[in-house]
């Protein structure tokens, strides 16, 4: 199994918290630092490809949604409110 399929988004975002705790702090040694910043950048690439996945399956399930409704009650909103008149 590969290392991106253990990888969970929190787990990402923690490892991520803690690089940046040790940038911060200044606690991270200077031989190590150009590891941890490729490391960094490999989890935030890891997390945006995430968040761009669950909100392309949110819009997805919205639109769906909203698909159903309107073949349920295909009135139109009203212009001023946004709302269906019934």
């Amino acid at each position: 199994m590969t290392e991106k399929k253990k990888l969970t988004y929190a787990r990402a975002l923690q490892e991520l918290e803690g690089i940046i705790n040790e940038i911060e702090t200044e606690s991270i040694d200077m031989d190590v630092l150009a590891e941890k910043v490729k490391r960094a950048t490999s989890l935030i690439k890891f997390c945006k490809s995430n968040l761009r996945t669950t909100e392309e399956e949110v819009k997805k399930a919205l639109s769906e949604i909203e698909e159903k409704a309107e073949e349920e009650d295909p009135a139109e909103p009203d212009e001023t409110t946004g709302y269906r008149i019934i």
